[in-house]
């Protein structure tokens, strides 16, 4: 599950097959520590069209969110993250066992939160959108470059300072129309 504002992966499990049941799981396990959304957004596989996922979210008033039949671009976050999975260096052609793909799983997704930076959120990393750090580091970056300038300003091309790429103010992939302002925050994609 990915938190579509920050690109957060905020729970990816590794099983030997998927179920409604395991489903629910995932789901009660990442509420309970990033809280419930106002959204889930997801494709229409089995288990997140099953009817275990569907109490749980019709018992925690969360709105639910599917994808089109065969229409990719209806979860266009998800979609971006397998592909820099599949297209990571590091991704195996086949994994030597059920141990080794939840190894690499977890050592991809550490690396993606808090290593990997991001385009469209400022080139700063999910986990520093997604625990409210990123507008610090902003300013960190500001400091850094204006003493570089001040130091090397032959290594610049211009006297103005580079700005800062900004992150966007909300998220959607289904926005409802009725949808007050505030609440943007909160939508995951699984």
């Amino acid at each position: 599950m990915i938190d579509i504002y920050s690109r957060y992966i905020v729970g990816a499990y590794v099983h030997a097959s998927e179920s409604g049941e395991l489903a629910v799981e995932m789901m009660k396990e990442i509420f309970g520590i990033h809280g419930v959304p106002q959204v889930v957004h997801a494709d229409r596989g089995t288990s997140m069209t099953s009817k275990t996922v569907a109490a749980l979210l019709s018992d925690l008033e969360v709105t639910k969110s599917h994808s089109r039949p065969r229409v990719s671009n209806d979860n266009p976050y998800s979609e971006a993250w397998f592909k820099t999975l599949k297209f990571a260096p590091t991704f195996p052609e086949r994994f030597g066992s059920l141990a080794d793909a939840k190894t690499f799983m977890a050592s991809f997704v550490d690396g993606y939160n808090h290593d990997h930076r991001h385009s469209g959120i400022g080139l700063n990393t999910p986990a520093d959108v997604h625990y409210g750090l990123a507008e610090a580091k902003a300013i960190e970056r500001a400091a850094t470059l204006d003493a570089a300038r001040a130091r090397f300003p032959e290594r610049f091309s211009t006297t103005q300072a580079p700005q800062i790429l900004s992150i966007p103010t909300t998220a959607w992939i289904n926005k409802p129309a009725d949808k007050p302002p505030e609440n943007d925050r909160l939508e995951l994609a699984a």
